[in-house]
């Protein structure tokens, strides 16, 4: 049987992993591992490790990482420490191939770690852009040192190809959380309200502010601009954890703050994938800088106030409302995002990240590659020869 190894490190990337984990686990040619690291290890996180061992996975290997620090030097210790717990992990289960999801500098440090075991690595969600963030960097490292590609949608594949990386190596799959959807059993208004304890009616606003890490001196005003706009919405507010990032403590304490003072707030550890999708049906907006604004948000037309720059690049529907980091500029975004006219214009909203067989294409093409030395040994794409006489610059 091929051993297929997936490193998961954030609630997020494992909620975006189900239908792939599923598939893999269901198919008859593979053995299936999981790698844990990261915030799934962390009880500050909600120490979402127990779900995965809940789910019934095999947990092959758990590598901590993350300091206790979330400074500059916090983050790039982190990341050593990674690379050298995902070094060990490897030796040790030897998978015939790695699966990584997206751009966090935790699940980057497990692709660099398999490059000297030649271990070729899969990457979902590759060829995206995020302006804000030292993500966008991250991402694009991934992207070369993997060896097969699964871009949600065209324009990213043809960005990865664009990056040197033969055709061959990339499949658009679409985004691997919209599987999910069209089969879930979504829990009821009652037991959302019992999960959150805050009422969901008036319908509230999920709040999820992530550190702008190219920004991230800026983030104290940031989040101090963003709640001042929640304070004048005056609804109630369910937020949900920031990443590991720079300075995202800081955003946790504020948080803590905001809670403590308005009665109509509450701060989520860990929804969970099926609370969290049954939970977009049911609020009035979403607001700050997740990624699911632009990727999950559109399958349920729920308006999006995207603010600043950490989603900047990324393609978005017409769900998403995008605003600056001013108080002004966000409350405003709130008031139009509330108003009966935005909400019925999305009625027709197609997500633009597909339409829900991401596993199915991943899983399939898994199946069929060769694991040999053309997958191993990879060679620059070049889409135009360089003009004559500028080969040597």
């Amino acid at each position: 049987m091929r051993h297929i190894a997936v490193v998961t490190t954030t609630r997020a990337d494992y909620g975006i992993y189900q239908s792939v984990l599923a598939a893999l686990q269901a198919h008859p040619s593979f053995r299936v591992s999981v790698i844990v690291g990261g915030m799934h290890l962390s009880p500050e996180f909600g120490n979402t490790v127990q779900q995965i061992e809940l789910d019934g996975y095999t947990i092959a290997a758990r590598v901590e990482l993350l300091l206790s620090s979330d400074t500059p030097t916090g983050i790039a210790l982190s990341m050593g420490m990674g690379t050298m717990g995902y070094a060990q992990a490897l030796a040790r289960i030897q998978p015939d191939l790695l699966v990584v999801l997206g751009d966090r500098f935790e699940m980057h440090a497990a692709a660099l770690a398999a490059l000297p075991f030649r271990i070729p690595v899969a990457h979902i969600h590759g060829g995206e852009l995020t302006f804000g963030a030292m993500d966008d960097a991250l991402r694009h490292s991934m992207t070369k040192l993997s060896h097969l590609h699964f871009p949600a949608t065209a324009e990213y594949a043809r960005r990865i190809i664009q990056l040197g990386e033969e055709p061959w190596r990339v499949t658009v799959s679409g985004a691997p959380a919209l599987d999910q959807i069209a089969t879930l059993e979504f829990l009821s208004q009652v037991t959302l309200t019992v999960r959150c304890g805050l009422p969901l009616d008036p319908a509230p606003l999920l709040v999820t502010y992530h550190p702008v890490t190219l920004e991230y001196d800026q983030t104290p005003w940031q989040t101090g601009e963003l709640l001042a706009a929640l304070h004048e919405s005056a609804y109630p507010v369910i937020f949900t954890l920031p990443n590991a990032d720079t300075n995202g403590r800081v955003i946790i304490q504020l948080i803590h703050e905001y809670v403590r003072e308005h009665a109509n707030a509450v701060l989520v550890d860990n929804l969970g994938t099926p609370a969290y999708f049954s939970l977009l049906r049911h609020v009035a907006v979403m607001v700050g800088n997740s990624s699911s604004g632009l990727i999950e948000a559109p399958s349920f037309r729920l308006p999006v106030v995207n603010i600043g720059t950490r989603q900047q690049g990324r393609t978005r529907a017409t769900n998403v409302i995008d605003v600056g980091y001013t108080r002004q500029e966000i409350a405003h975004g709130i008031r139009t995002a509330l108003t009966p006219v935005f909400r019925a214009s999305l009625a027709d909203l197609v997500n633009p990240y597909g339409g829900g067989t991401a596993a199915d294409i991943i899983v399939a093409r898994l199946a069929d590659v060769s694991i040999d030395q053309r997958l191993i040994e990879k060679h620059f794409y070049d889409q135009q020869p360089l003009p004559s006489g500028q080969e040597t610059g």
